[in-house]
């Protein structure tokens, strides 16, 4: 087992106020003073309805742009801990007419005065997961996302379930902002293993049969460098979190990441007028395994671009992570989101197509209509049968699992279970200070692999679709 060492330091972490200057109550248009304010979706600008006057957006002060640099632990105010016995019910004195206000925070962060019509809303932070640091606001319009998700289903009609397919309609998609953890790590890496690099291969013919071997040389390898994370992003819902839920298909909204982080604005009440969101409901605690987990990860695939000459792999025997500095904040992220439920017997299963307000990016699940598909799946197996007899083939014994595997294919491209966000390559990383070490060992002859044994040098360990993920989950339900 590769040696495990993550550090950060012990030190108090430092908490930035990035509500600062934020004000409950009304948010005036700077130029006529109206309070309908909203979005405009071509650009991601606050806008006055009025005077059709656009704000530009305000980005968070205080936190570490230069990740290289980050020391210790900073926390954004708005990810700091939830607690647990705050009122969700705010209220408001409207400053236009007198009157007061109520709102409920766990459902929305604004609310029109019952007199005088101007909208209120909630800027400062309250301590209930409802008012993160950061907010990325919608770029895709409805009728992009509509199009969008039409275009996923209509590919997936031939096997859909027929109710479905005779209820399908994407009049009632929704905009949502999912609450997530953005996470920046300032690290150093140091690996130490085995690497094979192949000289030849050749085949020989034992009989009737032939078969392939392998040469390959043997080095020692080791890297050693410093690496900034940014932007790793992290669910902070314990719903969205269960990506292996069998009642809903949560995977497929977390697998249209990433964001454009980097685009993100200081939160403000209005991007949310006329979109849905949802509370976070974890602390940073309860995900620190999971993202240092997936730090590790993003380091692994970091040193294969230092890895290119090892074409059979890299098997790593020791992996050490040092965290140097780590910046935490929350973030409000947008979705269009589409939401069937499927009913058989008992059983219900929620199923989404999701598409990312930023980039379009889509994903999705289709209910299938199995006694259609496994009678497809037979005849293919049938037909296999018959190839296997009729056609002289070495290997014919796979013409047998020709059905099994029309199967697997259709109902992966139907439902997308194991549609992922692939955060070891997607998110952005930069590594500095390389210092590299190949020793020739041996050579290996006659191998029968035609990849490394015990190579690990892809391997994924922090995608909580594994035994992780229940850990994780556990702890966040107790």
């Amino acid at each position: 087992m590769p040696e495990d060492k993550n550090l950060v330091s012990s030190d108090a972490p430092t908490i930035v106020k990035t509500d600062v200057g934020a004000k409950n109550g009304q948010n005036k248009c700077p130029k006529c003073g109206s309070t309908d304010i909203s979005v405009n979706v071509n650009n991601g600008h606050l806008r006055c309805n009025f005077c059709r006057y656009e704000f530009e957006p305000e980005k968070v002060a205080g936190l570490e742009t230069d990740i290289s640099q980050l020391k210790g632990e900073v926390i954004g105010s708005g990810a700091t801990d939830i607690v647990a016995d705050t009122n969700d019910v705010v209220t408001f004195k409207c400053s236009s007419c007198g009157a007061e206000v109520v709102i409920d925070t766990s459902e929305v962060t604004q609310a029109r005065c019952h007199w005088c019509r101007n909208t209120l809303s909630v800027n400062q932070q309250i301590p209930n997961g409802s008012v993160p640091d950061v907010v990325l606001p919608f770029t895709v319009k409805k009728e992009d996302a509509r199009a969008q998700i039409e275009k996923f289903v209509s590919k997936r009609q031939f096997y859909a379930n027929p109710q479905f397919k005779k209820e399908f309609t994407t009049e009632n998609i929704m905009g949502v902002y999912f609450p997530y953890m953005v996470v920046d790590t300032n690290a150093h890496s140091k690996m130490s293993g085995e690497g094979e690099q192949e000289v030849r291969h050749y085949t020989i013919r034992k009989g009737d049969r032939s078969e392939t071997y392998y040469d390959a040389d043997l080095y020692h390898v080791e890297r050693e460098f410093d690496i900034a994370i940014e932007g790793l992003t992290i669910e902070a819902s314990a719903d969205k979190l269960n990506k292996k839920a069998v009642d809903k298909t949560t995977n497929v909204i977390n697998s249209i990441m990433p964001f454009d982080i980097e685009n993100a604005v200081k939160w403000n009440a209005n991007y949310l007028k006329g979109y849905s969101s949802e509370k976070r409901d974890i602390n940073i605690e309860q995900v620190k395994t999971l993202v240092e987990a997936q730090s590790k990860d993003i380091a692994r695939f970091a040193a294969n671009d230092t890895l290119e000459q090892y074409d059979r792999g890299v098997a790593w025997s020791s992996e050490e992570l040092e965290i140097k500095g780590q910046q935490w904040k929350a973030a409000y992220l947008p979705v269009w989101l589409y939401s069937y439920q499927e009913v058989k017997g008992n059983k219900k299963l929620l199923h989404y197509v999701a598409v990312n307000a930023r980039t379009k990016e889509t994903m999705g699940s289709v209910p299938i209509h199995m006694p259609k598909l496994l009678g497809v799946s037979f005849l293919v197996e049938c037909g296999g049968v018959l190839a296997m007899l009729f056609v002289d083939f070495d290997y014919d014994w796979l013409f047998l699992l020709l059905g099994v595997i029309y199967f697997i294919i259709i109902y992966t491209r139907y439902r997308n279970d194991n549609a992922r966000h692939k955060y070891e390559v997607e998110t952005k990383k930069e590594i500095s200070n390389l210092k590299e070490e190949d020793r020739l060992i041996s050579r290996r002859t006659k191998l029968t692999n035609p990849r490394m044994v015990g190579a690990n040098n892809t391997s994924i360990r922090g995608d909580n679709s594994d035994a992780l993920a229940s850990q994780i989950i556990n702890n966040i339900m107790k």
